[in-house]
C-alpha cells in the first residue's frame, strides 16, 4: 500500500477534477495548495492542435516576453569577442568569455542554463553543436540568444523572456510566475502567454489551436482552465 503524506491528502481534498475553472479561482486554489516552504513555480501546460491542411504538422518554437517576469533565476553565460568582454561582465551574467569559454564548453564544463552569443562567434560555436544541442543551449537569433547588444539580450532573459516549444505530441509547458506573485500579475502573464501563442496559429491549421489548458504549481495538482473568451 502506498504511503500518502498529510500534505498530499489535504491537497487531494481541494482537487477539482475535470471541471473547467475561471482564472481567479484557479490561482486561489493553487496558492491554497502551495504549502511548501519554497516559492513554487506556477506553470501552464497546453495541448496544441498540430494538424494542418498541408505541409505536415505545425510546430511552434518562439520566445515570449512576460509582462511581469517568470520569477525564474537563470544562470547566463555570454560568448563574445575579446573587445566585448567588459560589456559582458557589466551585464551581470554568471559567466563570460571568448575562446577560453569555448574551451570550457568543449570539455563539458557547462555551469549555465542560457547561452548568449555574438554573431561573430557563431562560426566558432558551430562545432560544439553536439554538446550544446541536446541540452537546448545552442544560441538562436529567433530566440534572442544571438545578439550584438549583450546588455539587452541579458536583460530580456532576466526580466521575463521565456522560450516555448511543443513536443511531437503537441504538449507545451511554460512557467508564468511564482506563488508569491499576486493573482493580478499571474493572470496578466497567463493571458499574455496565451495571446502570444494564438498569434502563431498558421492559416492552414484545421480547427482550434488550443485543445486544453491546465495550470499547476511545482508540488501541487493541476486545474483545467475554462478557455472560453481567452
Amino acid at each position: 500500500m502506498k504511503f500518502r503524506s498529510k500534505r498530499y491528502k489535504k491537497i487531494k481534498e481541494n482537487h477539482i477534477r475535470d471541471n473547467k475553472l475561471e482564472l481567479k479561482e484557479v490561482f486561489d486554489l493553487l496558492k491554497k495548495n502551495s504549502n511548501t516552504k519554497f516559492d513554487e513555480s506556477i506553470d501552464v501546460s497546453l495541448k496544441l492542435n498540430l494538424k494542418t491542411s498541408k505541409g505536415g504538422d505545425f510546430n511552434l518554437r518562439t520566445v515570449i516576453k512576460l509582462p511581469n517576469s517568470s520569477g525564474k533565476k537563470n544562470k547566463i553565460a555570454v560568448l563574445c569577442e575579446q573587445d566585448k568582454i567588459n560589456e559582458a561582465k557589466e551585464s551581470g551574467v554568471e559567466e563570460f568569455g571568448s575562446d577560453d569559454l569555448l574551451d570550457k564548453i568543449s570539455k563539458g564544463k557547462i555551469n549555465f542554463n542560457k547561452l548568449i552569443c555574438t554573431p561573430k562567434m557563431m562560426g566558432k560555436i558551430g562545432k560544439l553543436g553536439k554538446v550544446l544541442g541536446p541540452k537546448g543551449l545552442m544560441p538562436n537569433p529567433k530566440l534572442g540568444t544571438v545578439s550584438n547588444d549583450i546588455k539587452k539580450a541579458v536583460s530580456d532573459i532576466k526580466n521575463g523572456l521565456v522560450e516555448v516549444k511543443n513536443d511531437k505530441d503537441g504538449n507545451l509547458g511554460s512557467s508564468i510566475g511564482r506563488k508569491s506573485f499576486s493573482n493580478e500579475n499571474l493572470i496578466k502573464n497567463f493571458k499574455h502567454l496565451i495571446d502570444a501563442i494564438k498569434k502563431e496559429r498558421p492559416e492552414t491549421l484545421k480547427g482550434d489551436l488550443l485543445k486544453s489548458i491546465y495550470v499547476t504549481s511545482t508540488m501541487g495538482v493541476s486545474y483545467k482552465v475554462n478557455s472560453k473568451g481567452l
